[in-house]
């Protein structure tokens, strides 16, 4: 296809030499006497190459490049000045020309700097849809990153409530009690101004808190009787076994510090290391709590769930020794009835 070339100029003389010129090197020429005839042809046409000379009757070349360059930022411009006009020139090429030649002017020189213009356009608008081909592929390939990462996260996080489920059937807990908890550590890290990324891994953490029960004795975990010493040592284990299960993988750390911590109290006489204060994870110091509230609300095969006064005294009780009295004193300004609401049961 011809590249279409429009020539601006108040003498008809000039136009038609140009005109001539270029029409020999296969170029289709438009001609315009002043900026008005220009921006019509303009408006009607694919022009790629504008040549118009700066000093005209009227509207000038200069008013006639500002409005080009609102119309179509690809297409070349080339002005023509006189000798004596060369700071306006130079202003051109400041709005947006490509280049300038002065009269008088040498044709061959006129063809030779369209050629190349219209050459460094081409090669100019090869890479910008090459850049724009690119970045649709680029938004297209992360969309589908997206969707993939998506469906992982789903069956992601499918799997561990999966898991979780077996091991709260397992140990023939009432419903779940994981997920209660995990719904539970939610609300409460909500109060404390926790979110984001932080909150789906204290989520994580309270959802799994159990995991290292897998490495317990089934003759432990499901023993009708109380456990004797040597038992408990071993059922005191699994905080430390559920962390060496997932504290080699980056997406559960916090994760897997929650699961080492849950079994810690806030006065330093919890295990497996015995912290203290702000030495335990705010999501194990939370779930501490949580844990407390769900096992005493829900029915245990030795006795009926409790009144959720019994809960409150408990948490009065054990403020600044099992539980971090930040989180107590927010356990306590809030109504029995959101706690219901957060665990969709009610207690008595």
């Amino acid at each position: 296809m011809h590249e279409q070339i429009l020539i601006v100029d108040d003498e008809k003389m000039i136009r038609d030499l140009l005109s001539s010129a270029l029409v020999q090197e296969s170029y289709v020429c438009h001609m315009a006497g002043n900026v008005d005839e220009a921006l019509s042809i303009l408006s009607n046409r694919g022009i790629d190459l504008v040549i118009s000379d700066i000093m005209m009757p009227g509207k000038s070349g200069v008013d006639l490049l500002k409005e080009l360059k609102t119309l179509d930022t690809d297409i070349a411009v080339l002005m023509i000045t006189g000798l004596t006009d060369m700071t306006t020139a130079m202003e051109c090429i400041h709005l947006g020309a490509n280049d300038y030649i002065a009269k008088p002017f040498s044709l061959a020189r006129v063809v030779l700097t369209v050629k190349n213009m219209l050459e460094k356009r081409a090669l100019e608008l090869e890479r910008k849809n090459y850049q724009n081909s690119l970045e649709c592929k680029v938004l297209e390939q992360t969309a589908q990153l997206r969707r993939t990462m998506h469906e992982l996260n789903h069956a992601y996080n499918s799997t561990l409530t999966a898991l979780v489920k077996s091991l709260d059937a397992r140990e023939k807990e009432v419903g779940s009690h994981s997920e209660r908890v995990m719904n539970l550590t939610i609300f409460i890290a909500n109060k404390l101004g926790i979110e984001g990324e932080e909150l789906e891994q204290t989520a994580k953490g309270a959802l799994l808190h159990d995991i290292g029960k897998i490495g317990i004795s089934d003759n432990i975990l499901l023993k009708p009787d109380k456990l004797d010493e040597a038992e408990w040592v071993e059922m005191r284990k699994h905080p430390e076994i559920g962390y060496a299960i997932l504290s080699d993988i980056k997406i559960f750390k916090i994760p897997a510090e929650i699961i080492l911590s849950h079994h810690e109290r806030f006065d330093g006489t919890g295990y497996p290391h015995g912290l203290k204060g702000e030495q335990i994870p705010i999501g194990a110091r939370i779930f501490t709590l949580v844990d407390t509230l769900d096992a005493m609300t829900s029915d245990r095969p030795y006795r009926k769930a409790l009144p959720f006064d019994k809960v409150t005294d408990e948490v009065i009780k054990h403020r600044c020794k099992q539980f971090d009295p930040r989180i107590a004193d927010i356990f306590l300004s809030i109504p029995k009835s959101q706690w219901e609401e957060c665990v969709n049961k009610k207690f008595f």
